[in-house]
């Protein structure tokens, strides 16, 4: 599924990939809607309906990511929303074993994600995943989503990789069909990112997991130095 001999660097996917998806889904889907209801006077189904058809109108762009931008255009704080849910920002199963495994490995964890700068802040005092991994790149910073071809570029200005020694985690099949064309060497697909909801379908042409606990005991197996891969 994974050769991980052949690696030095795993970047990873946040939301749906290391943290549990149901905060987001939930707060987009269920506390947003609610809430911006109670702003407008509005009935929740209504409210919902509007903010679904407003939300998946921008899907696949940063502005699907940017909570600036949905601040402005909703006039809500969406910072301040997010922290009233915050009690259900957590851990998938096997993470934390995950990601010390790596770093016992000698392989560099890099987080890459699409969360915006300010709920990010948010999860990481919340898990304090930060510490955890050796080093976090929100697309934010480089002004373009994962799945623009041209991310994974920029990318290696920021934090220098090689491709064909690089794995990327997510549980994104747009943004991992995208790593491929970029010429990641390897893509894994993290299939049960909400654990509140069914697991997502196979990819034909990326290998999945429901969990890390799939992939541990080959990674406990490694014990090449990184200089020598």
């Amino acid at each position: 599924m994974v050769d991980w001999s052949t690696l030095d660097t795993v970047f990873l996917d946040m939301d749906g990939t290391l943290l549990d998806l149901h905060f987001d889904a939930h707060f987009w889907l269920e506390h947003l809607p609610r809430r911006y209801a109670e702003q407008f006077d509005l009935h929740p189904q209504k409210a919902k309906d509007q903010l679904i058809t407003m939300i998946m109108a921008e899907r696949g762009s940063l502005n699907w990511y940017c909570t600036d931008y949905w601040s402005e255009r909703l006039s809500v704080d969406i910072t301040r929303l997010k922290t009233e849910v915050s009690d259900r920002i957590g851990y998938r199963p096997h993470v934390p074993d995950f990601l010390a495994t790596l770093r016992n490995a000698g392989l560099r964890s890099v987080i890459v994600t699409n969360c915006h700068p300010d709920p990010l802040a948010l999860k990481l005092r919340k898990t304090g995943l930060n510490q955890h991994v050796d080093a976090i790149i929100s697309s934010h910073e480089l002004g373009k989503p994962k799945e623009d071809p041209d991310f994974w570029q920029d990318l290696g200005h920021r934090i220098p990789y090689r491709h064909e020694k690089t794995l990327m985690v997510d549980d994104s099949f747009p943004v991992l069909e995208s790593a491929q064309k970029a010429g990641i060497g390897q893509c894994l697909a993290i299939l049960e990112p909400d654990s509140t909801q069914s697991p997502n379908p196979h990819h034909p042409d990326i290998p999945g997991i429901r969990h890390f606990d799939e992939v541990l005991p080959a990674l406990r197996s490694l014990r090449t130095l990184p200089s020598e891969r």
